[in-house]
């Protein structure tokens, strides 16, 4: 007991003295660690403030004074939305410096590489040749004939126009084989042996499915050809179909011309067709050269464009801010060729495709045109536009992509966004637009013949 006595005597003595002791100052602070990066999930908006000198500074405050009703929206998903004038003021910025996958507004990277590398005017040619020699009284090739060509747009009714020109060749048959290159292509067929035995059908009459019949139908209606043509086109082959080179003793008969690359660019962002997107695609070398092409072109850090795929299917990688440089290098070079997004891109509510149904209200309709994007497990649900709005106040640029939830809801939300936006700026306002249906677009096809393949 005495023992606990003096411990605790000793205890108290201790605390006395240091309480009387002077004290230096000296403060402890708990180490801090630096804040997490905020994810882009329901942020608020980047509103453009104007300020004194007419200039306009994005501010992560949202404020009432400027456009109220875009305070109040919140963004679904993990989302980046940047919206500008085109003369570059910021109207919306949220998180658009952070990567998403775009989904199929990849293609419009794929139209700008293949515009840039090829211009608007271009044409596949599909070359039709032979190895034999024409009997002009039975009308027969004794021979084989070969095709070559690499237009994704080749399809059944251009196989039976091949057997009109063979037709007005003298050639109603031919005793040999048909023989197409590796990279022939049919009926968006990837398979060169399926595309050769598709096309050897589509020359043959008695061959020809009901398919074939209504697509040369249609071409004729389409062409304004109908009632010009009244012949049947048909040639039959006896032999079975190949695939290999062109051999170098051939003599050229005629070549099919695909419409020009504008239609088929229209074609394939109208309706977002992946199959004509990666053929367009490998025609500059693929997805990695296309993103370069954009890089260089349109001043993008490699970092914030990287693509796997031309056509926008799987992984892709893409900031928002990158996607709004895009579209004004686009904007910039269509309009070298005195074009504008509405040649190439879909009209919302006007053009058939993935924008036919959306903003197609009779004030909205016209209003919109751009690239859709949809991927519906990839990275939990992807959806994506971008383009131009019209406006009454003037046209706006846009990027939305959205990313992780709901395909329907995030398109709901699109159509409700830009239509917000539209009426922060007087309401929408239809773009000049002379809609030209997307059939008779593609339906500008053209052959040409060399002079030696009159004479038999």
């Amino acid at each position: 007991m005495k023992i606990l006595n003096d411990r605790f005597v000793l205890g108290v003595a201790l605390m006395l003295t240091f309480a009387f002791l002077p004290v230096r100052a000296q403060v402890y602070t708990r180490p801090t660690t630096p804040s997490p990066t905020p994810k882009p999930l329901l942020q608020d908006i980047q509103i453009a403030q104007p300020t004194g000198n007419g200039q306009s500074t994005p501010t992560v405050t949202k404020t009432a004074d400027v456009y109220p009703t875009l305070n109040d929206v919140q963004i679904p998903g993990y989302s980046g939305v940047l919206v500008e004038t085109l003369d570059g003021k910021t109207v919306v910025d949220s998180s658009s410096n952070f990567s998403f996958n775009p989904a199929s507004n990849v293609k419009i990277a794929t139209a700008y590489a293949v515009l840039k590398t090829f211009g608007p005017d271009f044409r596949f040619q599909t070359t039709v040749w032979t190895d034999g020699q024409i009997d002009p009284a039975t009308r027969t090739l004794t021979g084989n004939i070969y095709v070559s060509g690499r237009d994704p747009m080749f399809n059944l009714e251009h196989g039976v126009r091949l057997a009109l020109e063979l037709n007005n060749l003298g050639i109603s048959t031919i005793n040999g084989d048909l023989i197409v290159t590796d990279n022939f292509a049919m009926n968006y067929s990837m398979s060169p042996v399926a595309s050769g035995n598709n096309l050897l059908a589509s020359l043959d009459s008695m061959k020809r499915n009901a398919a074939t019949s209504r697509a040369w139908q249609n071409y004729l209606t389409n062409s304004g050809q109908m009632g010009r043509i009244t012949m049947l086109p048909s040639v039959s082959v006896s032999g079975s179909v190949y695939v290999q080179p062109m051999p170098s003793n051939l003599r050229q008969l005629f070549t099919h011309e695909s419409a020009p690359m504008r239609e088929i660019l229209k074609v394939t962002l109208s309706y977002s067709n992946n199959f004509l997107a990666e053929r367009l695609g490998d025609m500059v070398g693929g997805a990695y050269k296309v993103s370069q092409i954009v890089q260089q072109g349109a001043g993008v850090p490699p970092q914030e464009f990287l693509l796997q795929t031309s056509s926008g299917l799987g992984i892709n990688r893409v900031t928002p801010r990158a996607m709004m440089k895009l579209l004004r290098a686009l904007r910039n070079d269509l309009g070298r060729y005195r074009m504008a997004f509405s040649d190439i891109m879909p009209v919302a509510g006007i053009d058939k495709g993935t924008l036919e149904g959306r903003f197609d209200s009779d004030f909205a309709r016209g209003s919109v045109v751009g690239k859709t994007g949809t991927l519906g497990n990839t990275d939990g649900g992807v959806s994506a536009l971008a383009g131009e709005i019209g406006t009454r106040s003037g046209s706006l640029l846009f990027v939305i992509f959205n990313q992780r939830g709901s395909v329907p809801r995030f398109r709901a939300f699109q159509n409700s966004y830009v239509s917000t936006i539209q009426g922060q700026f007087g309401g929408a306002a239809p773009m000049s637009y002379n809609a030209v249906a997307l059939d008779i677009r593609i339906a500008n096809t053209r052959v040409s013949y060399p002079t030696r393949a009159r004479i038999n």
